[in-house]
């Protein structure tokens, strides 16, 4: 077998080409262009908290309002139901907003300075316990492929369709090895620092 041929899996399958995903230009670092659920959630400000809550008020405070101008005059039993909908509404339409503006950050749409941070440290840190850096996962290669594909970048367009990613994968748009150098040169200095020195092998 030469070396310019593609090796085969073991059924005898040629593996599909990686094709890495393109990087949209924005003014600030990318850190994740498909995040799982939970990390956009741990990694919302305090002010997407504030905007979320601000909606989720607005469609019941409406109601409200408008009633006082204008009573509608159906009583508590007719009222009760058009404010319980305008809530679920509000609440719906409040953590959209507050999902969308964390994730946006990932993306590198907005200043993200805080966001990078966290990023390095999360990582670095799950590389010196010999840890996945996304999760684990039972998924294959090509799975992670398609999980990845199906939510990618899909905060741009999430005032149309909310799409959010449970899967955990390996495709993020980003170059792992960043956090692996950061995680060996704060070894290393650690090291240093308690007067051990390094030895290859």
């Amino acid at each position: 077998m030469s070396a310019t041929q593609t090796r085969t899996t073991a059924n005898g399958e040629k593996p599909a080409p990686f094709i890495p995903s393109k990087k949209p230009k924005t003014d600030y670092p990318l850190i994740d262009n498909d995040p799982h659920f939970k990390r956009v959630v741990r990694y919302a400000r305090g002010s997407d908290y504030a905007y979320g809550g601000a909606l989720a008020c607005l469609p019941p405070g409406l109601m409200l309002y408008w009633e006082q101008v204008s009573p509608s005059h159906v009583g508590k039993g007719g009222f009760a139901p058009i404010m319980r909908l305008a809530g679920v509404l509000g609440v719906g339409a409040g953590f959209l907003l507050f999902y969308q503006r964390s994730l946006l950050r990932f993306y590198g749409v907005t200043e993200n300075k805080r966001e990078v941070d966290k990023d390095m440290r999360e990582m670095v840190d799950r590389v010196k316990r010999g840890e996945p850096l996304y999760g684990v996962t039972e998924l294959s290669d090509y799975m992670q492929g398609v999980a990845a594909r199906n939510s990618r970048y899909t905060g741009v367009f999430f005032h149309v369709m909310p799409m959010f990613n449970f899967v955990n994968h390996n495709q993020h748009g980003v170059d792992t090895a960043k956090y692996y150098q950061q995680a060996e040169r704060e070894l290393e200095a650690g090291k240093l620092a308690s007067g051990v020195t390094w030895k290859d092998g």
